[in-house]
């Protein structure tokens, strides 16, 4: 399968909402989602995953508790690791 070159900036400007993310590419079972940050966001867990991220402008500050092990998420982990309050899924 040939690899397909994905335009972040240009899925980026699809949108205009904050903590909105949106899917633009699956990596072996993995969702790869593009989101504007604006601010804080509230500190929150997934159990067995975490989110990995790729800043394409301005800067992005993270406290992290000691001893974390960053992982990507498989497709369908909650943007919020808790179903009630994550974001919806959306595909671009």
């Amino acid at each position: 399968m040939p690899l397909q070159t994905i335009d972040l900036a240009s899925k980026l400007s699809q949108f205009s909402g904050h903590f909105a993310p949106r899917t633009v590419a699956l990596f072996n079972g993995h969702d790869v989602m593009v989101a504007k940050i604006l601010g804080e966001f509230s500190w929150h867990s997934h159990a067995d995953t975490d989110d990995f991220f790729l800043v394409l402008k301005g800067r992005l500050f993270l406290d992290l508790p000691d001893g974390v092990t960053l992982q990507l998420e498989p497709t369908g982990t909650p943007n919020s690791g808790d179903a009630a309050t994550a974001a919806p899924r959306r595909v671009l």
